[in-house]
């Protein structure tokens, strides 16, 4: 029954973040007022707080239920998919680090740097690469 859970909260963190990056990249513009700019922050901190969930159940899935874990540790397919969201992970802290510094801000209009738009699309795009290589995965791909 704890890998049912653990494998339901991985799915549900997988969700919120795909969900929180796409309304992140809807809501942010190149121009933005404060208080819209606070909101993508909250959005910013769900997407965060849901990528540590995935860690976490990912982890416990890898190390305490479910397969044993050299089924991972043998399998290339699973190092590019942790690759993968170690590097999205990476991608992230530019635009966390700008929503961060300028949450607070009070100025009437912040502009937003091309670069944290330009990150965000390339977080996604990289996001749809993992599913495929879960299914590869789940198809013994990858085994020896």
């Amino acid at each position: 029954m704890s890998y049912v859970i653990v494998k339901y909260l991985h799915f549900i963190g997988i969700l919120v973040l795909a969900s929180s990056l796409m309304v992140e990249h809807v809501q942010l513009k190149a121009d933005m007022s404060a208080a819209a700019l606070k909101k993508v922050a909250l959005i910013d901190l769900i997407y965060g707080i849901s990528a540590g969930v995935i860690l976490i159940t990912g982890l416990l899935l890898a190390f305490a239920v479910g397969k044993p874990s050299a089924f991972y540790m043998t399998n290339p397919v699973f190092h590019a998919k942790v690759t993968l969201f170690v590097l999205i992970g990476l991608l992230s802290i530019h635009p966390t680090l700008f929503l961060l510094r300028h949450r607070n801000s009070t100025a009437a209009s912040i502009v937003v740097p091309k670069s944290i738009i330009m990150v965000i699309r390339l977080e996604m795009l990289l996001l749809l690469i993992i599913p495929l290589l879960a299914v590869l995965m789940a198809r013994g791909i990858g085994l020896a």
